[in-house]
């Protein structure tokens, strides 16, 4: 049994500020460190559960946090920026699950510790068929295209109610609770380790009778951009109808290319602050 495996930071248990999770910040090496053990207790509950074989796809920031060696059942890491496929690079048919660790809510939630929907200075919010849509929804249908459901989801709670939609009954690790976009009540981490394996060993037992991503297609993703300049640059994008002054939105029925199109978009406006 084969696992794919997105990892983020910013879900991690008891992460609340930047300096916590970006290279070069004062606290960063021991949020790191926490993160690897969490992504280590959903390897070790799904081998409990049988699986063998897993690829980590290192998602979060530089794409550059992990250390290789520290990765339990001979995982395979897949790290660096630039990746074709981002946050879902490596996935394809032959895996037999997804899981989504230490993931946040997106930039249109009420209060999810440092959400953001992959951009945030350029994107406020995006939807998929009319619902609030963050990075675990998006995701998703890279895992719609291949026919892998995703299985496990780890972060706090408004990333787990976002996801259902998408998603549903995927099970879920919730390791906090945010109160602000930079506060959050969070289980203790081997509390939280516990959690994570305990739904990871759930979700892998569960795998083959795993409802798939329910993404109606054709959809349609709409974005909220933050000023008009970002705009202007996605519509450049084949696909991308600007549709305000500050909006634009993507209608697709291939899942893959519907989110090759929207990860282009995000490089585009990248671009025009780096």
């Amino acid at each position: 049994m084969k696992i794919f495996i997105s990892s983020d930071m910013e879900g991690t248990a008891g992460v609340v500020d930047w300096d916590q999770v970006l290279i070069g910040g004062g606290h960063y090496e021991y949020y790191a460190d926490l993160l690897t053990k969490e992504i280590n207790a959903a390897i070790e509950g799904a081998i409990r559960a049988g699986a063998t074989e897993f690829l980590v796809n290192d998602s979060h920031s530089k794409m550059a946090n992990l250390k290789p060696d520290a990765l339990a059942g001979s995982a395979r890491y897949l790290s660096g920026r630039f990746k074709p496929m981002y946050m879902m690079q490596g996935l394809d048919g032959t895996f037999d699950a997804v899981f989504f660790v230490s993931y946040h809510g997106s930039m249109g939630s009420k209060a999810s510790t440092l959400s953001h929907t992959y951009f945030p200075t350029a994107i406020a919010e995006v939807t998929i068929n009319g619902i609030v849509a963050g990075e675990a929804g998006i995701n998703a249908l890279v895992a719609q295209a291949y026919g892998v459901p995703v299985v496990l989801v780890t972060g706090d709670a408004t990333t787990a109610m976002e996801i259902e939609p998408f998603c549903p009954g995927v099970h879920q690790a919730i390791v906090k609770e945010s109160v602000t976009r930079f506060s959050a009540n969070s289980m203790h981490p081997e509390q939280a380790r516990e959690l994570i394996g305990e739904q990871a060993f759930l979700a892998t037992k569960s795998i083959a009778t795993a409802k798939q991503v329910a993404i109606e297609l054709p959809a349609t993703l709409k974005i909220q951009f933050r000023s008009s300049d970002y705009v202007d640059l996605a519509t450049r994008v084949n696909g991308v109808v600007r549709t305000g002054d500050l909006s634009a939105e993507i209608i697709e029925s291939n899942p893959l290319e519907f989110y090759r199109t929207f990860i282009t978009v995000v490089l585009l406006c990248r671009g025009l602050t780096e």
